[in-house]
């Protein structure tokens, strides 16, 4: 092979190699707790469940988005860690929330006497692999089973 071959041939493993990450999948929240409650602000803490569809490990580096249900505004999220997440796998992130309780007031009858509630979670993450990270948008919605008891 000569030189301008071994040229493409590089240039094309050095970008199949690096493409851009897609977004995590939503898979579910578990072990939801107040950790604080106030009549101003509550703190909650849980556990988002997630799946790293990319065929490739990525380090998480920062999340930060607004959390809504029934198109109502409950509170932010942020985190401000460092963490690895395996290619193709399951992964959990311990997570805490300050809720804004004046909006749950305002819909606390709603939401108690529905069955489901619309979650939505919109803002944006930085992921990346070999110190190269990206933002990547996180615009998800999903409908939420809801049971008082």
């Amino acid at each position: 092979m000569n030189k301008f071959s071994w040229c493409v041939l590089s240039i094309v493993i050095l970008l199949s190699a690096c493409s851009k990450p897609k977004s995590f999948d939503y898979r579910g929240v578990k072990n939801i707790k107040v950790q604080q409650i106030g009549f101003d602000k509550s703190k909650l803490s849980m556990e988002l469940v997630y799946f790293n569809p990319n065929n490739f490990g990525v380090r998480l580096k920062k999340v930060d988005c607004d959390i809504f249900v029934d198109n109502n505004f409950l509170g932010k999220y942020t985190l401000d860690t460092s963490l690895y997440i395996d290619k193709k796998s399951e992964f959990v992130l311990p997570s805490y929330m300050n809720v804004d309780m004046k909006n749950v007031y305002k819909n606390i009858f709603q939401v108690l006497f529905s069955k489901e509630v619309t979650v939505k979670l919109k803002g944006t993450t930085k992921v990346g692999k070999s110190g190269v990270y990206l933002t990547v948008p996180i615009n998800f919605e999903t409908k939420q089973k809801f049971t008082i008891l």
